[in-house]
């Protein structure tokens, strides 16, 4: 079956969130490169880290000209920082705009699966939880935190989609401006589940595609208990939050 061409009103802009990602960021921009075109872009968004990510992220710059860091005064917060990176992609001329991990637990392998897929829907996500996906290197208490959060996720805001938190993803630029960044709240990992709510709710079209999601090779899991608690309430906030809220596609 052939594979269709991505909708493209613009070049594909990268975001890679970084806090503490010295082991895995040069190596990380070295995998995504080859997987995107010489008029795409890589934007780093780095919150000051105090390992040196930033400085070697700007170091990169001089290697590839594709290559950008946005750098944030401390650390804010996964959330702040992939809006922070989606504006400047906006500004930038961004016609699609993939999110993922600096750290390899989304292998850059991926990239062109989610950007050809791109042309069947608004909101491609990266998916570990539909026919094809799967886990890796995780042990079972991590598996089932996963796989309840999406779960409970699903159940709260009633919504088809199988991996609620997952955190690749790959948007058209028209959903990103119809979405109202500015009132996005949550700040954690419940961002990546607000996020895809939000694009339900504003009637955009959102497709899974499978992907296998390893643990990190470097550096240390940013998964925290408060993380986890922030997610238990932020998601019957998100549904709460969405009543008197239209879908505002253009």
């Amino acid at each position: 079956m052939p594979v269709p061409e991505p909708a493209r009103s613009g070049p594909v802009w990268v975001i890679l969130p970084t806090y503490n990602e010295a082991g895995n960021i040069e190596r990380m921009v070295e995998a995504v490169g080859p997987k995107l075109s010489a008029d795409d872009r890589i934007l780093i968004v780095d919150d000051t880290s105090p390992d040196g990510t930033g400085r070697i992220a700007d170091g990169l710059v001089a290697v590839d000209p594709r290559v950008e860091v946005l750098h944030r005064p401390g650390k804010q917060g996964l959330g702040p920082a992939y809006i922070a990176g989606f504006r400047r992609a906006l500004e930038g001329g961004a016609g699609l705009v993939v999110q993922m991990d600096a750290d390899f637990s989304h292998d850059p392998a991926y990239l062109p699966r989610l950007i050809a897929a791109s042309a069947l829907a608004d909101l491609v996500v990266g998916s570990r939880y539909v026919p094809g996906g799967g886990i890796t290197e995780w042990g079972a208490a991590r598996r089932l935190i996963s796989r309840g959060g999406s779960l409970y996720s699903r159940v709260v805001l009633g919504v088809p989609v199988r991996d609620l938190t997952g955190g690749f993803k790959c948007f058209r630029r028209e959903v990103l401006e119809s979405i109202e960044l500015n009132t996005v709240n949550a700040s954690g990992y419940s961002f990546q589940v607000e996020m895809t709510y939000r694009v339900l709710k504003a009637g955009f079209e959102v497709i899974e595609v499978p992907i296998t999601f390893r643990e990190r090779q470097a550096g240390s899991s940013k998964m925290s208990n408060s993380i986890v608690i922030e997610a238990a309430w932020r998601v019957p906030a998100i549904r709460i939050s969405s009543f008197g809220r239209r879908g505002r596609r253009k």
